[in-house]
Formats: structure tokens, sequence, C-alpha cells
């Protein structure tokens, strides 16, 4: 429950002056509270310090990230500095989150249940962010459940809790991190050791593995054997001998069936090339802090792979991954990995080295067709469907350039925007820079 400020009590911005009230209580934390508040006619945020986080250390920190501004959009970032006439202390307001963002809390609760489609773009919107974070020279401390929201159905994130980024190895140590995320190297105390861009890295693998398994990657056979999870059985756990649960040169630590059903039934869903980055994330990312962790650009390409790789069970019509390892030694595909009846591939795209399903709904954005950033703002193609013969399938032109086709007879067709170029076999696509080949 609230005990810092009540509803109707005047604030004050520190920078600008302006005036507002305290309109409600949002929640608590182990640093302060925060309230939904009225500055200048808008809602906002505000957090506001129990008195010993109120510190002049902190102030300071504030006022250097309210003047640095945000480094990205997706962080509910520090706007200015508050305080009120009727309470001591000092808070901060940013922007509040929507109601549609939810917890990651709700995620391993199975409040909510999204799609593997909206997992894996929450995945590139969280190693981008953290990108723009860390390319700034900041670090973030504190990368864990209660720090992230976002949206079950378009994957799209916000970052809280800011007030804790400092410059990378500098900065009064105050937060280590949240138990089960903090890099092993800092679970030990070893010297010199203190929250940077690299401890950053390993959270934040702990975080997007926590995403898709739905738990979390060092809590295997070994946690199971604890009778006491008290400081010194942590310290164990995720420090002196932190093992990957999938480890495939120690097998000591794995998901024991009953207790660990998540990691047992999620790891055989996801393709190849994703469960090699989290075996590297956990194990070489272990043993070598500084050269052994995976980083945020790796993720960013990963999640959109991973996105690129989802196709549809056409008995129930679950989201399946296109892996080449889905091939058995006799050449017939896995079956879908919730009713275990045999699937067929949709026709799929590739382009350079990668592969793009083409289910009913994929859409072409312009990462896809060109050198631009990764980019899901506005797509530059979709399928669509023959408008007087349904079993015709094509991709549509919804960019403002002409494509230009070849056929596997030899024949060239211009596709100009609003056009379709069918789905056939071997069809080249030349969207410019880039050219893409149709395959089954």
């Amino acid at each position: 429950m609230n005990i810092l400020l009540k509803v109707g009590d005047t604030i004050k911005t520190e920078t600008s002056g302006s005036e507002g009230k305290v309109e409600s209580f949002i929640g608590g934390g182990g640093q302060g509270e925060v309230y939904r508040v009225r500055i200048g006619g808008n809602p906002m945020a505000l957090k506001w310090y129990f008195p010993p986080s109120a510190t002049h250390a902190q102030h300071d920190i504030l006022k250097k990230l309210v003047k640095m501004g945000y480094p990205d959009t997706r962080f509910l970032w520090p706007e200015d500095l508050v305080v009120s006439s009727n309470a001591q202390n000092f808070g901060y307001i940013m922007k509040l989150r929507p109601d549609n963002y939810k917890s990651m809390f709700d995620l391993m609760k199975r409040k909510i249940d999204p799609s593997f489609r909206a997992l894996a773009t929450a995945g590139y919107h969280l190693a981008d962010s953290f990108y723009q974070l860390h390319s700034r020279g900041l670090c973030y401390r504190d990368i864990s459940f209660g720090n992230v929201f976002f949206d079950p159905d378009s994957g799209e994130v916000l970052v809280c809790d800011n007030d804790n980024v400092s410059f990378d190895g500098q900065g009064e140590v105050t937060i280590g991190g949240t138990p089960r995320f903090i890099a092993p190297e800092l679970v030990r105390g070893e010297a010199g050791v203190n929250p940077s861009i690299d401890t950053d890295l390993f959270s934040l693998a702990v975080l997007l593995f926590y995403m898709f398994m739905i738990h979390h990657p060092l809590e295997g056979e070994m946690e199971a054997k604890i009778h006491a999870l008290d400081l010194a059985a942590m310290r164990k756990l995720y420090g002196t001998s932190a093992t990957f649960i999938f480890d495939p040169k120690n097998s000591s630590n794995r998901p024991v069936p009953g207790l660990h059903d998540n990691a047992l039934i999620y790891w055989p869903i996801y393709p190849q090339f994703l469960r090699e980055r989290f075996v590297a994330a956990f194990t070489e990312g272990i043993r070598d802090p500084q050269h052994g962790r995976i980083r945020e650009t790796v993720w960013r390409q990963d999640m959109v792979s991973l996105r690129d790789a989802i196709f549809y069970c056409g008995n129930c019509g679950a989201e399946n991954f296109y892996d080449s390892q889905m091939l058995r030694q006799n050449g017939t595909l896995a079956p879908c990995w919730r009713c275990q009846q045999p699937i067929q591939l949709p026709p799929r795209l590739r382009i350079n080295r990668e592969i793009i399903m083409l289910n009913y709904n994929t859409k072409l954005y312009p990462h896809h067709t060109s050198k631009a950033r990764w980019d899901f703002s506005k797509p530059v193609a979709e399928i669509s469907q023959h408008p007087r013969d349904p079993s015709i399938w094509g991709l549509k032109n919804l960019s403002s350039e002409k494509w230009t086709t070849k056929s596997v007879d030899g024949s060239i067709q211009e596709i100009e925007p609003g056009r379709s170029v069918r789905l056939a076999v071997g069809t080249l696509i030349n969207f410019g820079a880039i050219e893409g080949e149709i395959r089954v």
C-alpha cells in the first residue's frame, strides 16, 4: 500500500518548475513507490523514493540521466526530477506504461499466452533496446522480469526502472542485480568485478531463455537436490558451480522430469541455431565473461531469423519452426510438436543465407529486401490470394519500387507496386539491392 504520498498531494518538477497532482497509487518496489500523476494536463508516472534510497548519489544519477535523454523510445526514461510540498525526499517522472503491456511475471505464471511470433518479436526489441543503451557506453545493471513489459499481441517492449543506469564501469554500486539474473562472476563476488555491459549481456541471455523456455537455464538436477535455497546454495547454483541444463559436454545438471517439464518440452521445439546460441551463452558465456557473452547484435539477428522460420501445422494450426535439422535420416519431416501429426512445409523464400517461410500471413520488411536496418514498421511485401482462384497464392509488392522476376523457363516479368508474383518454385525475384528465390 502507498505510504509516501497521498492522492491530491502537490508535486513540482525540478527543472521546468511545472506543478501537478498525485492522482493514484500504482505500485511499490524495493526502492520506492510509483504513482499516477498529472503535470500540465499530461498523465505521467512518478517514482518516489523511500528515505534510504533518496541519496545524494541517486539524485546526481537522475540529474545526469534527465540531461542525457533516453537512448531509445522503448525506455521509460526519467524526464525530470520531482519534489513535493507535502513530503520529504524526491522522485522522478516518466511516461506511463499503457495497459496492454504485461509483465514478464504474467508470462511465467501463464496468465498470458503469446504466440511464438510475439515472443520472437519481443526478443528482438529487447536485444535492440539494450544495444541502443550499450552503444552509448551505458549499462543497465538490473535486467530482470520486473523491469520489462511487453505487448503479448505485437511483441513490442517497454523497459522501466531506468534510474540505476550508469556509464559502464562507473557510478556507485548500489544495485548488483536481481537474484537468478546476476552474472556468475558477480554472484561469486570476484574482486574488482562490478555490474557492467558484460554482466548485462548475461542477464539478457537469462531473460531470453526464460521467455522461450519458461525456465531458468541453470536450474536442473543440482537445484532439485537442494533442500534449502539459502545464500550459500544460491552462490553455488548460480555462481561457483553454474552449469547449463543442456550443456552438451556436462550432463550433471539436466532438467528433472516432473520438476522441470517446461524446459524439457520447449527446448526441442526451437530450431537448432537458437539452441546452439543458448548453449554458447551458458557455457562459453560463463567460462569467459569478456569474450564469450552473446552480443545484442547476434540476438537481434537470431530473433529475426526465428520470426522468419515460423510456419503453421495444417492439422492443429500450431506454430512450428523450419529447421534444416527437421529432416530425418529417411528424408521425412519431424511431426508437429503439438499434435504429432505429419506436417507439410509452405513455400519459402531464400534471400542470401536467410529463409523466410511464406505463410498466408507472411510479410516482408525493408531488412528483407534491402540492406536497411531491421525495421518492422511498414511491410514492403505480403502473401496474397488470387481474387478469382483461391488455390493460387502470390507475393504482393507493397513497396514503391518495381521488382523484376525470372521464372524457371527463363521468362522475365516486371512486378509493379500493388501487383503480385505467383509463388512458383524456382522463381527469382530481384528486389533491387537483393535477390531472392522461391523454394518448396
